[in-house]
């Protein structure tokens, strides 16, 4: 520990520059993740076999290495912060759509016809009932995706997008270990904190909604 205290304390300007570009990555694609795939899921909720559809093919990225998913943005949007962006983004989709999806479809649909017999509309009944109901399962999506998007975003230096990874992979070419190091352990140490931070969003919205996390 030491070691990386030591080296910090030497290279502030680069880890503080490193660290902002990771987290800019992560952010923005956190971003339209959500902003794609949930209204997205929703939709997709009303129809079973729609559903399917896009949950069998945004699956089908999960089986796309992430190093390998960011290579393939190369010939298509060349390098830096956009085709790394893309990348986490098609990377992060999955977790979020499919559960908003499943979530938003397994409401019990006796609660929503009961909802609409009082005169509830459609938008309402969303608002206020499904996915209150469905919440749990989609904060767990969100948690799921912001993590992922955190521990990827790693590999975005291999084609020029910065972030954390830098530390890694210079630390290696170098054998500098002190960087090395230093670049793993604030990537473990983003990762847990964005697990813990999500987890603490999803504690609290659950309890405001009446429902377990």
């Amino acid at each position: 520990m030491s070691t990386v205290m030591t080296w910090i304390g030497s290279h502030a300007d680069l880890v503080g520059r490193t660290m902002r570009e990771h987290l800019v990555l992560c952010a923005v694609a956190l971003g339209i993740v959500l902003a794609t795939a949930l209204p997205l899921g929703a939709a997709l909720s009303r129809h079973p076999r729609a559903t399917a559809v896009a949950v069998g093919a945004v699956n089908t990225l999960r089986t796309i290495p992430s190093l390998a998913l960011l290579v393939i943005m190369l010939p298509v949007l060349g390098t830096g912060f956009l085709p790394s962006v893309v990348a986490l983004t098609l990377y992060g989709l999955p977790a979020v759509l499919v559960n908003t999806t499943v979530g938003l479809a397994e409401v019990d649909r006796d609660v929503a016809d009961a909802a609409r017999g009082q005169g509830l509309s459609e938008p309402q009944i969303l608002r206020r009932i499904t996915v209150p109901l469905a919440l749990p399962v989609i904060l767990a999506g969100i948690r799921t995706s912001a993590v992922q998007i955190v521990s990827a975003a790693t590999l975005a230096v291999f084609i020029g997008g910065g972030g954390l990874g830098e530390l890694i992979s210079s630390g290696m070419g170098l054998m500098d270990y002190g960087q090395l190091i230093t670049g793993a352990l604030l990537v473990a140490l983003l990762a847990i904190a964005t697990e813990a931070a999500f987890g603490v969003v999803q504690a609290a919205l659950a309890r405001r909604y009446g429902a377990a996390a």
